[in-house]
């Protein structure tokens, strides 16, 4: 079981993260908003961390960056859960920390088969 922290402004997309996970036995904290998800990370540790990149009060590659910049956060591994495709962007996110990449829509399979390979 891992304990995982997911960042994404949609609560449907949420929901959709949380059920999945559960369903393999993981513990899922869910945050719409960066700011409350960075205030979450600096009291509690989780094993993995899910972020979208297009939201509106602080987007997934700042997000990244703060985490980044965290001390206990510099190695756990960092899922982008995005519509955004471009290589530019994924190269954007790697540089600022991302471990993985999934583009939306995606299946609850191919959810876990990521976060099973990358959250050891």
């Amino acid at each position: 079981m891992k304990k995982i922290l997911a960042l994404d402004d949609s609560t449907t997309m949420l929901q959709s993260i949380k059920l999945s996970l559960l369903r393999k036995g993981h513990q899922v904290s869910t945050f719409t908003k960066g700011s409350e998800a960075l205030a979450m990370l600096g009291k509690e540790k989780f094993d993995l961390i899910i972020t979208d990149l297009n939201m509106p009060e602080m987007d997934g590659i700042t997000f990244i960056q703060k985490v980044r910049a965290l001390s206990n956060y510099k190695f756990t591994p960092i899922l982008v859960l995005t519509t955004e495709s471009q290589a530019a962007k994924k190269e954007q996110a790697r540089k600022a920390g991302a471990t993985a990449w999934i583009t939306k829509p995606f299946t609850p399979e191919q959810l876990l088969m990521v976060v099973e390979k990358i959250a050891r």
